[in-house]
């Protein structure tokens, strides 16, 4: 099985630590999933940028990917509200 290489960049970690711990648990738990597959089936193609979106609970992870060098960037992660 093929595994991802997930780097943040500092304002996804930023936002990260600015939540509360379920949130954060919720949220790193759909990124180590996103290492085993980049494209799960509730992920969308973004529209009108590069990149993707998972949704967990009303927080949203914005990435983007790379499948010859095997990694994940992981660009924001925010509230939905806030995101776009």
């Amino acid at each position: 099985m093929t595994h991802y290489l997930v780097e943040l960049r500092p304002q996804a970690v930023k936002h990260l630590r600015e939540l509360n711990t379920k949130d954060q648990l919720r949220i790193v738990g759909a990124i180590e999933l996103l290492s085993e597959n980049p494209l799960p089936p509730k992920s969308l193609k973004l529209k009108g940028r590069e990149g993707y979106r998972i949704r967990v609970g009303n927080f949203r992870i914005i990435y983007t990917f790379n499948s010859t060098q095997l990694i994940i960037l992981i660009v924001d992660i925010a509230h939905r509200r806030e995101v776009y």
